[in-house]
Formats: C-alpha cells, sequence, structure tokens
C-alpha cells in the first residue's frame, strides 16, 4: 500500500498492533472461588423481541458444559438475571437452580406490561413475593426503566416513582437483593459524531443510543438511582456495571460512601475501569466488601473469564480487554490491577457470597 492509499485510510481498517514489550501473566483459573454475579443464561431477552418463549431462545444451549466450564476456570457459581416470573422463573429454578444446587442463583424480573393498566403497582409488588416464595435468588431492574418504560397515562416510570414503593418493601421484607442496571455508557448520551469515543460501537448499534426529547438526560437517571437507595435502606443495591457509571469513579465513590446498602458489580466495564487503574484500585481498596464480579457475556467462554481474572490478579500492562478486533467498545487497551490476594478474593467471590442470602450456605 502506497502513500498516497494510506493517506485515505478508512477507520475501520486501522488496526496497529503494538510493538512494545510487555510481560504477560495468564490466569486461566480464578485464585479462588469465583461467583460471576452478573449474567445471563435464559430467555428473557428473546422474550422480549418475541412475546414468546421458545425452547430454542436459551442463551445457554448445554448446561452440563457450561458446568464443566466453570469447573475449569474454578468458578463456583453464576447468578442468572434472567428468571423472569411465574411459570418461566419456575423453568429457570429447575433447569439450572434445582439441577446444580450451589452452582447457579436465578433472579426474577418482573413482567412491566402490568404498567399499560391501573393497579400495576399492587401486581409489580406482588409479582416480586411471588417470586420470592417461588426461590428466586433476587431480582434484577434493567435499564428500561427510566428509557423507555411507561405507565398507564404513557408518562415514563423512573426508579424513584412513589408507585414502587410496594416492590421495594416486598424485596427488604423477603431479604432479596437487586441487580439495578440504570443509564449506560455516558458516550450513549452524548452526540454521535467525530469527538464521540464509542462512534463505532454506535454505528453498529444504533438503537443504543439515548440522545433526543424522548430520552431523558443521564442525570436524571443517575439522580432517581440515588433517590431509590436513599429511600430503601433495607434493600441491598448491586448497581451493575461499576454503579452504571464507570466513567466517573468519583460519584461511584460518593455513593459507595454515603450509602451503606449501595454496592457495585463491575460487568462487562473493564473496558472502562482498564484505562483508571490506579483510581479503580484505590475504590476497591477503599471499599473492600462492596465490589463484586460480573461478567455479563453470556454464554461466558473461558477466554472471557481469563481477561476477568486477569485484570483483578495481574499487573499486565496495555492488553485487549476483550477478543474482538477491533475491540467492541472503543480502541484502547487496558492495564490490570494488581489486587491484593485478600482483595481479590474479595471480589472475585467472597462480597458476593456475603451479600446474595442464596449463596449464604456456600461461604
Amino acid at each position: 500500500m502506497n502513500v498516497e492509499e494510506l493517506d485515505g485510510l478508512a477507520l475501520r481498517d486501522f488496526a496497529p498492533r503494538p510493538t512494545v514489550k510487555l510481560a504477560s501473566y495468564p490466569v486461566p483459573r480464578a485464585s479462588t472461588p469465583a461467583v460471576d454475579a452478573h449474567n445471563h443464561l435464559g430467555r428473557w431477552h428473546a422474550h422480549m423481541r418475541t412475546g414468546r418463549w421458545s425452547e430454542d431462545d436459551w442463551r445457554v444451549k448445554d448446561v452440563p458444559a457450561l458446568v464443566g466450564l466453570m469447573d475449569a476456570c474454578n468458578v463456583a457459581t453464576i447468578v442468572n438475571l434472567d428468571g423472569s416470573w411465574r411459570d418461566e422463573l419456575e423453568t429457570n429454578l429447575d433447569r439450572y437452580d434445582r439441577a446444580y444446587p450451589g452452582r447457579f442463583v436465578s433472579y426474577a424480573r418482573v413482567d412491566w406490561d402490568e404498567t399499560a393498566e391501573k393497579g400495576w403497582p399492587e401486581r409489580i409488588a406482588a409479582s416480586v413475593a411471588d417470586s420470592a416464595a417461588r426461590g428466586a435468588g433476587g431480582l434484577k431492574l434493567w435499564k428500561d426503566i427510566g428509557l423507555r418504560l411507561r405507565d398507564e397515562k404513557d408518562d415514563l416510570i423512573f426508579l424513584d416513582d412513589a408507585r414502587l414503593e410496594g416492590m421495594w418493601a416486598a424485596l427488604a421484607d423477603a431479604n432479596l437483593p437487586v441487580g439495578v442496571h440504570t443509564a449506560d455508557p455516558a458516550a450513549f448520551f452524548q452526540p454521535l459524531d467525530r469527538h464521540n469515543e464509542r462512534i463505532e460501537e454506535l454505528l453498529r448499534h444504533p438503537d443504543w443510543q439515548f440522545m433526543g426529547p424522548q430520552f431523558p438526560p443521564l442525570s436524571r437517571l443517575l439522580d432517581a438511582l440515588e433517590a431509590a437507595v436513599g429511600a430503601n435502606p433495607r434493600v441491598t443495591f448491586v448497581a451493575a456495571h461499576v454503579g452504571c457509571y464507570a466513567e466517573d469513579l468519583d460519584w461511584v465513590d460518593r455513593m459507595l460512601r454515603t450509602y451503606p446498602n449501595f454496592n457495585v458489580d463491575i460487568a462487562a466495564r473493564i473496558a472502562e475501569l482498564g484505562r483508571q487503574p490506579r483510581r479503580t484500585k484505590r475504590l476497591i481498596e477503599d471499599y473492600p466488601d462492596r465490589v463484586v464480579l460480573g461478567t455479563d457475556v453470556s454464554p461466558p467462554t473461558a477466554g472471557d473469564y481469563e481477561i476477568y481474572f486477569r485484570f483483578l490478579e495481574t499487573a499486565d500492562e496495555y492488553f485487549p480487554y476483550d477478543a474482538e478486533e477491533p475491540p467492541g467498545n472503543g480502541r484502547w487497551r487496558i492495564s490490570a490491577l494488581d489486587l491484593s490476594p485478600q482483595l481479590a478474593a474479595g471480589v472475585i467471590g467472597d462480597n458476593a457470597r456475603r451479600l446474595i442470602p442464596a449463596l449464604h450456605s456456600l461461604g
């Protein structure tokens, strides 16, 4: 390729190979039994698209093979956030939790289609209580709250909606933790232009951009999360994706400092954390019992777990945060945290076993 051709090289075709020589310490097995506290093993995502439960839509087709992978990687337990509700919850519990005791914990969801009709707050609260009675290990709340979920009057519903008080009370009464995902990466709320560092990702997934009058600003979603956490001290929150704001660890730090019931997982955010490793390590050192492992890679592979364990347990620098080329979130590499064995053990498994009652007996 000559100079003239290179002058017009498209970004999508640019694939530099680093020449820097760095140490590499692969970690195929966690040093301590791991809990992947954020994963998706069920059929909920497909149900969102189709409105039905199909045997072909399981995220994991071969559960025994997954258990074998877990054994090989020293993953003791995976939290399945796709348990859903009523009969579908029972199906997930049968497929995972009851078939492999201790290896899986399925969280419930609620059927937000209920909000189209009056009386939905009571029905949502009753659904949570019913799921707890069936054996759900927690509740998963997704980012549709605040972004797209609307009530019978076509108004957006946010996490701090007073009508959700019954839901929070049901969680507290059942001692169920809640895994909550609000908002999305900050770049998804910014203009799609040459300054947006996630431009390639957003071009692949244009529905992931939340700009325009139909969407609230990122700050409104984060304020709603904080209000819900503050108003419900009896509920254990595990805020997904580093508190839903991995780009601002000072904000996450303030939340952890202010609210003892607020905790975070690192699922799908090592790309963000790995380019601020010293700040990330300091956050974990300051709150050693409040950060948990999650991957949000479904179904997970041995390579996925190896990257997460490498990120937590080694001092490696400038390595890929996923196996894609170019990487999925943006064109950068990450550095690992070099956590002490005690801190690593907390993040990798001990903290989740403390925060999730369904795992208490496995500590």
